[in-house]
Formats: C-alpha cells, structure tokens, sequence
C-alpha cells in the first residue's frame, strides 16, 4: 500500500463524527472493503501490539523524513527510497539485515506499580544499564539482558501482597516469551535478626539498621552505610562525583548525592553513566538523522548496524552495485566505497568504471572479445579448444546480425532520392503557383484601376464644357 497522505491517528477521526475507539479488529471484507465506519484511527500503542502480537517487522520506504515513528513502534526500521525506486531491493536487504542484527526486550502489561529496568550484555561483554536491546549482531553472537525489580513505587506492600502480579517479557519480533509472577514478601525471615544501631550502619551523630543485609537509614541520612546527609556537601563526596581532577561535578549534567551522580533528564534523550559523560543523542548525524538512521547512539558514538559503517553509519558496505557486466569489482579500475565505485584508473569513468577510451586494458579486453567471438561462433583462434571454450565462453552470449542486401540498400538509396526529387518539385510547383496568383491579383487590381480612371475623367470634362458655354451666354 502507498500513498502520499498525511497519517492519520487516533482522535483524528473524531473530527468527522468517528467517536468509538478503534476496537483492534480487522473490518475488512472480502473485497478489502471496510464493513464499519464507527470506529477511530487506531494509536500507535494499539499499531505496536498487534505487529508485536503477529511477529511482524515495519517497514518504512520514504523519500524524506517527515515523521520518525520507529521510535513509538518497536520493531520497526526507515529507509530512504530514491526518487525512482531503483533502490528498492537494497532498501529491503538492509532492512532485513538490520532487523536480524539487532534483539530488542519488549513488556506486556507491566504491572504500574513495578519499577522494572533492565541491563544488556551485548557481545563486548560489558554490561549496559538502561538498555534492552543489543545490535550489530552476527550468527552465533550471544547477548543477555537482567530485568531488575528494585522497588515498589509508593504502594503499600502489604496491599500488594493480596494480588497477583504478572507480566511478560518477550523480544521483538520472536514468538519466544517469558511470564513473569511476581511475589509480594512483605517480611523476610532475615528481618527477625535485625540489628538496631548497628555499627556497620554508624555515622558520626545516628545509626541505622542493619536489617537482610542492608542498611534502613534514619530519617535525614541516605547511602550504603548511611554515611551521608541530605543536603550536605563536602570536598570529599564531591571528589567522587568527578570523573578526573578538572572535570566538572556529574559532568555538568547531573546532581552529587552521598559519592554518586544522579543525572538530569533530557528532552533529547537519555544521560547515563557513573559521572553521567553518556548520552544516546550526541552522535555524530547525517542530513540531520542522528547515526542516519542506521545504528544506535551510546555515549556519543554510532553503533551501526549490520552493513553500514563510519562515524555516522552512512556508508554501506554493500557491493552489488559496484559489479560490472563482466564480474569485476568497479571493472579493475577502481575500489568500492560505500557502495559506489570510485575510478582510480586516470580516464575511467561510468557507474562502475567500465567506460575508460584511454586505458591500456581497452585493447586487451577487446582483443579478448574478439577471441570469445571466434570461439563460440567459428570455433577457430586460440581459444578453438572445446574444453576451454566451453570453460572461458560461457558465460557470454554473442549475437551476430546478418549483413544487409546489396540490392534492397541500391533499391532503398535510388527510391529515397527519387522520393525526396518529388516533393522538391512538388514544393516548387507550390510556390511557383501561388506567387502566379498573387501577381494576376495585382494585375487585376491594378487594371480595374486604370478603367475607373478613364471614365472618371471622360465623366468630368463632358459636365464642364456646357457650364462655360452657358457662362459665355449670360455675358
């Protein structure tokens, strides 16, 4: 389906009388016909869940970015279509290595008050907190990610606790999925050797409580051994706050509490880090897509995905358009780059360098031609061997075209000429003719002329000479 419309979501409807949330169910007939015109656009949750529910991959072919939904969609990827859709296949090869390179964590009904994360070990080994998806994969890769439940948000525990909780974890795109129950214990048996005051949790005025292996903090104090106090800064937890002498604290982007930094929230995106240095936005961009749309951002520095390479993930490594017609990379005149050829070879030039008038192999590949030509067509020359024929010729089909007909070629000049003889002379008889018109008009014109003239003035002086007489009397 293509189309150049704007899209359109839920609660555009509703300005043509559409009020009914869309229900999620296909109204379609057998003629792809809608049945129904009670219900809303869908949204882009209820788009996601049903792609999610049916294992389908979304792909967008565009020609310029107006609206960036793969974001709000998970499993979905962009592409760049070219004006006259030449890149059609490549577009949809680099979309299916992107999506089999890359595993993403999804969470159905996610219980509100749960705080879930998770952390990704992608295949350098080292662990990512926040993330949930890892990219850039090849066969054989193995990557992880640690769902963690730390906490209950401001829900009592003992009013959880007479509920069932359960939610689902499964990645994109796969039918796989893992179902979660989550168990309220509101008092662990550890918490009946709790110890007051303890003095792994003293500070300097108060102590907390060593209870299961943590410390519960007075009111006013925080950290692992409740060893600071809201509010307070000093030198010493500040120097901890820095990620080298110099620096600034939380690398300007986040607040010092008690040796460690909480990083702000951003518009842009997500800061991270022990002294918040990373981000998922401050990549390097081109035409103004951040990692141009093929890779993903950590700490400042593009990930591509599988087939694309550089700073800013725009060159591709694919090299199916860089294959002349004779099997050579560029023609073995030039090299590679980002899925173009560049001519190395002085005077080679065309999509894959195989144009060069100048170059010294002109003459040897033509020669060869003409070898190949001898081979399959006259089996003679130095390739008239069946075997290294049939080995070295192949792959070539030659065409020869019959001679044309002296005779027909004799036929076709003479009639051609006495054609274009006869509508010479048919021209000239033609303006010949019309000039003849023209001149016996004139003279006709001018003839009638000469006769008003003679009568005009037979008519005058037969009217003058009575008046004179009549003149001459009267005197």
């Amino acid at each position: 389906f293509a189309t150049d419309d704007v899209p359109h979501l839920a609660l555009d409807g509703r300005l043509g009388g559409l009020v009914h949330p869309h229900d999620g169910q296909c109204h379609l007939n057998d003629n792809n016909e809608y049945t129904t015109l009670q219900h809303d656009y869908p949204s882009l949750a209820l788009l996601g869940e049903k792609l999610a529910e049916n294992n389908i991959f979304l792909i967008f072919a565009v020609t310029k970015r107006l609206y960036d939904f793969t974001a709000l969609i998970p499993g979905t990827t962009v592409e760049i279509l070219d004006q006259d859709s030449k890149n059609v296949i490549q577009l949809i090869i680099a979309a299916y290595n992107n999506i089999r390179s890359k595993v993403e964590l999804s969470v159905w009904d996610h219980p509100e008050d749960l705080s879930l994360s998770f952390t990704a070990t992608c295949q350098d080994g080292n662990p990512l907190p926040g993330l949930r998806k890892c990219a850039d994969l090849k066969i054989g890769d193995t990557v992880s990610a640690s769902p963690h439940l730390p906490h209950v948000i401001n829900v009592s525990c003992v009013l959880l606790a007479q509920k069932m909780s359960e939610f689902t974890i499964k990645p994109v795109g796969f039918k796989d999925r893992l179902e979660v129950a989550v168990d309220y214990e509101c008092d662990c048996g550890c918490s009946r050797n709790a110890q007051n005051n303890s003095i792994i949790c003293r500070n300097l005025f108060l102590a907390g409580t060593y209870n299961c292996g943590t410390c519960q903090c007075e009111p006013g104090y925080l950290g692992a051994r409740c060893e600071c106090q809201e509010g307070e800064t000093s030198n010493m937890f500040l120097s901890a706050c820095r990620e080298s002498e110099g620096k600034q604290i939380c690398s300007g982007r986040g607040e010092c509490s008690c040796n460690q930094c909480l990083c702000y929230e951003s518009e842009f995106g997500k800061i991270y880090g022990s002294f918040c240095e990373c981000d998922d936005f401050s990549c390097a961009r081109h035409k103004g897509i951040l990692c141009s749309g093929h890779g993903e951002c950590h700490c400042g520095e593009c990930k591509c995905h599988a087939g694309y390479i550089g700073d800013n993930c725009n060159c591709s490594t694919e090299t199916s358009g860089c294959i002349s017609d004779d099997g050579q990379m560029c023609s073995g005149r030039g090299s590679c780059v980002c899925g173009r050829c560049q001519c190395t070879e002085p005077g080679a030039f065309g999509e894959t360098c195989e144009k060069c008038p100048t170059c010294p192999d002109a003459y040897v590949k033509m020669y060869a031609y003409v070898l190949r030509v001898f081979c399959r067509l006259f089996n003679s020359g130095r390739l008239a061997d069946n075997e290294t024929c049939q080995r070295q010729c192949k792959d070539h089909i030659i065409t020869c075209v019959r001679g044309p007909d002296a005779l027909m070629v004799l036929l076709a000049v003479v009639g051609s000429i006495l054609l274009v003889g006869l509508l010479l002379l048919a021209a000239w008889k033609l303006v010949i003719t019309i000039h003849d018109r023209r001149e016996f008009a004139r003279f006709q014109s001018a003839r009638s002329r000469a006769r008003y003239e003679m009568v005009r003035m037979s008519l005058t002086q037969g009217i003058t000479a009575p008046t004179c007489m009549l003149a001459i009397n009267r005197g």
